[in-house]
C-alpha cells in the first residue's frame, strides 16, 4: 500500500495527496505567503520604476526564500512519505526522490 500519509488515486492516474499536521501545513503556508508577498513588491518596485539592482537584489532574496521553503518540503518528504514507503517495501520511491534530486539540481 505504501506511505500511509500519502494516498493514490486511481490506478492508471498516479495522484498523489499526503495529509499534513496542522503544525506543517502553517509553516509552508507561511513560508508561501511570506513569498507571494516578495513577488507581489518587486511587481510593485517594477510599476514605481525602481532602480535595476534593488529589483534584483529583491529577487534574490524572493529566490533564496523560495529555496529555503523546497529544502523544508523536501526534508519533510524524506521524513515522512519516502522512510514510510522504505519501510513498506515500495522501493520505486528511491528513484522517484533521485530522479526529483536531479530535476532540483539543474
Amino acid at each position: 500500500m505504501g506511505c500511509p500519509k500519502c494516498e493514490s488515486k486511481g490506478k492508471s492516474e498516479e495522484v498523489k495527496h499526503k495529509k499534513r499536521d496542522d503544525k506543517e501545513y502553517r509553516d509552508l503556508v507561511n513560508r508561501l505567503k511570506r513569498i507571494e508577498g516578495q513577488i507581489r513588491g518587486i511587481e510593485s518596485m517594477i510599476e514605481n520604476d525602481a532602480y535595476c539592482t534593488d529589483v534584483l537584489m529583491q529577487v534574490v532574496a524572493a529566490r533564496s526564500a523560495l529555496s529555503s521553503f523546497s529544502k523544508v518540503l523536501l526534508a519533510n518528504h524524506i521524513k515522512s512519505c519516502v522512510t514510510d514507503d522504505i519501510k513498506a517495501g515500495k522501493e520505486e520511491t528511491v528513484d522517484e526522490l533521485v530522479e526529483l534530486l536531479q530535476k532540483m539540481m539543474k
